[in-house]
């Protein structure tokens, strides 16, 4: 059976190769294992997070996997930042790149080394988007592991994360907390090994990923050091044998209809505004015709239900006692959200899937009915207008205030922004606007969480509107839209916006817009110069070849900006 399914590594039955079997024999092969595909395990294993600090082991489990399946196992690395320790810094324009050095870096080594499949194992944000976009062009069998979710950290009774800490730097500006109480809040909200606690991006991620059938059931809500972790990424290393077994190619999974069931998943559950960012690129990936407008059309049909943070009270583990991310789309598809024919990395469909998925556990609280959802619509809503004639994204889970006018306080750079918050230069009904720090911008699109954080901290989540072109974390809410597009560096509507500019946010007509005439933009462009672009290095490189915002911010799109 094994001779049958090996696709690309049979190169190496050639005679002629025979300096390249002694490369291999060097790192362990035999002659029984030349009889055998190679499966690669595409580890992001690294100490510079807690995300990913524990992955080597999971990889350890993900080889023994495929091991005992049939196949020669080969882990390889890529690299990882985490969003956390780089957010508010300059060191935040690298986020987004990452993705794609990580996409490319994965690609590259499946391509050159011949592998025949591989297990992708993930864990901070951008590696889940990374590898996935990896797994989209390398055409061969493949499943994604998530590493897990990190355990809320806990003091005086309360539960914290990350994000506990971003928003004590504003109490503690605002004078509502000593600085004993911060450093106690700092030293408790990380506990361990794990992805951020909340629906925040990488917990978000992984839940599309495995609604869209990539991963196995489970993988997304079983915790970063939970024994079921270590299970369910052993698995993964047989099931992508089986894949090969059964010919089974991302292509037969990542259908549209994946996608849109991705996306349902992630609007019940409260995600991150990033996942539109993510979702958008890997579909160009896998030449999926997927669109800002499809999330759009099942935002409006897909409702809220999940009591998660940053906007809820409950985290991911709390999730994964109840049943996890498989019981959630359990209750989703039998009350018709789901498509259940779509194929999974199990060799099932969907619906096959959940037929062996426990209903969520009577009497918890962090799944909402259907009948009482947390919003009747889906949180993260797409707006247009003459400020955002390509769309911007806000995420609205939990902000009461609908409409919003006020005028325009305009900075080039985070830090110039968050200089005037910590001042209390930026007042109620005022509309900061950070530019210049889209995709070319940024360059690398930043996460705007430490200033969003900052003004929740100080009591203006909702009392001050933050637009960018630039982008938020998982972790943000308040009166928050980013993905403006197109962006500034570009010359988008954005980038011709004064100072005390009157600008309107209705996420409920989905509009965005500053009251400025057509006539008084095309005079300000014509006295606008674009910055110069960023030049050297990977940032440069990143400046020159990013795409829009709005169509996933790719680097490979070269007939579209």
């Amino acid at each position: 059976m094994a001779k049958d399914i090996r696709i690309k590594s049979n190169v190496f039955d050639d005679p002629k190769r025979a300096p390249n079997r002694a490369m291999l024999r060097a790192v362990g092969m035999t002659d029984e294992d030349f009889k055998k595909p190679m499966i690669g395990i595409a580890s992001t294993w690294s100490e510079v997070t807690p995300c990913n600090i524990h992955l080597h082991d999971l990889a350890e489990q993900a080889k023994k996997g495929a091991s005992e399946a049939g196949g020669v196992p080969l882990i390889f690395n890529t690299i990882t930042v985490s969003d956390g320790i780089s957010m508010g810094t300059d060191g935040m324009r690298y986020s987004l790149p990452s993705r794609d050095v990580i996409a490319d870096s994965i690609e590259t080594v499946v391509g050159a080394e011949n592998l025949d499949a591989y297990v992708a194992i993930g864990g901070c944000d951008k590696n889940i988007p990374g590898c996935m976009i990896a797994i989209a062009r390398s055409e061969v069998p493949a499943v994604f592991v998530y590493g897990g979710t990190i355990a809320p950290g806990y003091r005086n009774g309360e539960k914290l994360d990350i994000v506990s800490v971003f928003e004590g730097v504003g109490k503690h500006n605002q004078g509502d907390i000593s600085d004993e109480e911060l450093h106690g809040i700092e030293c408790h909200a990380c506990p361990g090994a794990g992805s951020c606690g909340g629906m925040y991006t990488a917990n978000t991620m992984a839940s599309a990923v495995e609604a869209m059938g990539m991963s196995l059931p489970g993988s997304s809500s079983n915790p970063a050091e939970s024994p079921d972790k270590y299970v369910d990424t052993k698995e993964a290393g047989e099931a992508v044998y089986r894949l090969l077994e059964q010919g089974i190619y991302p292509k037969d999974i990542m259908t549209k209809k994946a996608f849109e069931n991705a996306i349902t998943v992630v609007m019940a559950l409260g995600g991150s505004t990033n996942a539109v960012l993510h979702l958008l690129a890997m579909a160009q990936a896998m030449e999926v015709d997927l669109t800002i407008d499809d999330f759009d059309r099942i935002q409006k049909k897909v409702p809220h239900l999940a009591d998660l943070k940053p906007s809820g009270k409950y985290v991911m583990e709390d999730l994964y006692k109840v049943g996890g991310v498989p019981a959630v789309m359990k209750l989703l598809y039998e009350n018709g959200y789901l498509h259940g024919d779509c194929l999974t990395v199990t060799g099932k469909t969907i619906a096959e899937n959940l037929t062996e998925v426990d209903d969520l556990q009577d009497g918890q609280e962090i799944i909402l009915p259907l009948d009482k959802p947390y919003r009747k619509t889906g949180p993260l809503v797409i707006l247009k207008g003459n400020l955002a004639p390509r769309g911007a994204v806000a995420k609205v889970s939990g902000v009461k205030v609908k409409r919003h006018t006020g005028p325009a306080r305009v900075f080039d750079n985070e830090l110039e922004a968050t200089k005037a918050v910590m001042d209390n230069s930026i007042e109620e009904g005022d509309v900061l606007v950070i530019r210049n720090v889209g995709p070319k911008g940024g360059p690398g699109m930043p996460e705007m969480l430490s200033i969003s954080a900052i003004l929740v901290g100080k009591g203006l989540g909702e009392k001050v509107a933050l637009l960018t072109d630039g982008r938020f974390s998982g972790g943000t809410h308040g009166l928050v839209v980013g993905h403006i597009a197109p962006e500034a560096q570009v010359g988008g509507p954005i980038a011709y916006l004064n100072e005390g500019d009157m600008i309107t946010i209705d996420s409920e007509k989905q509009e965005i817009f500053m009251e400025v005439s057509d006539q008084e933009l095309a005079d300000r462009k014509k006295t606008w110069s674009a910055p110069p672009l960023h030049s050297k290095g990977v940032l440069g490189k990143y400046a020159h070849n990013v795409s829009c915002s709005s169509i996933g911010a790719v680097t490979d799109n070269f007939q579209q900006s």
